[in-house]
């Protein structure tokens, strides 16, 4: 592997760390709000 093919992964793939973080953080969100909008209180007074 020559250097700048090495270099131009590392750039990929650090910059590639906030966006799995943001998809992930993103993704557990719509699950917790599945979850917490199927067992509401139906009963609201």
């Amino acid at each position: 592997m020559g250097t700048l093919e090495y270099v131009m992964w590392h750039i990929l793939g650090y910059a590639a760390i906030p966006f799995i973080v943001f998809v992930g953080f993103i993704a557990v969100a719509i699950v917790c709000i599945s979850i917490l909008s199927v067992t509401k209180d139906k009963h609201l007074d």
